[in-house]
């Protein structure tokens, strides 16, 4: 099956989503945004309707402002056939239903994505720390979250050309092998 033809079979069995593709070539995958009310749904269905039984991985993008979108990754192993799936969370209080019970090795992600973004699964078995001390506060992906050290000590450099406050030595322009200084050049002579 074509990427194409893998993202049209799942909105068909769950009669539901928009498929699309990324990536081009031998790499292109098939990808389907599906509600988010329909996400276990589109794990189960991929699972027995498009024979995906690898679960690859899972995680979020800030897609400031409007909210989140939540990415999983599953393969068939006999097919060799992947599929993205992903779905649309606000931004106000972010939550989606854990897959946990389709694939238990999505606890581990989950447990990240909840840590790095603050995005809640419902369902999930436990949604502890997992890289993070406790005392931290925050969550350190979202795009709105500061950087300790930028506030600490000032960043030395600029983002962009003009924007930095301190001289910057430059550096001398250099010129390939046996080519004169512009100055010396036949009609710009002194």
């Amino acid at each position: 099956m074509t990427p194409a033809e893998i993202g049209a079979r799942l909105v068909e069995l769950l009669g539901a989503g928009e498929a699309s593709e990324s990536g081009g070539g031998k790499f292109a995958r098939a990808t389907v945004d599906v509600p988010a009310e329909r996400w276990v749904d589109a794990m189960e269905q991929a699972k027995t309707g498009l024979g995906c039984d690898f679960f690859d991985w899972l995680s979020a993008v800030d897609e400031l402002p409007g909210g989140f979108l939540i990415v999983a990754h599953l393969w068939s192993t006999e097919r060799k056939h992947g599929v993205l799936v992903r779905a649309e969370l606000p931004r106000s209080a972010p939550a989606i239903a854990s897959i946990t019970r389709t694939f238990p090795g999505a606890a581990w992600h989950e447990r990240e994505t909840h840590e790095m973004f603050g995005i809640g699964f419902t369902g999930h078995p436990g949604l502890d720390p997992l890289l993070l001390p406790p005392e931290f506060e925050g969550h350190p992906l979202r795009k709105e979250f500061v950087l300790a050290s930028r506030v600490a000590k000032p960043w030395p450099g600029a983002k962009e050309p003009g924007e930095s406050e301190h001289a910057v030595a430059k550096r001398a322009p250099m010129r390939p092998p046996g080519v004169p200084d512009p100055d010396e050049w036949p009609g710009r002579r002194g």
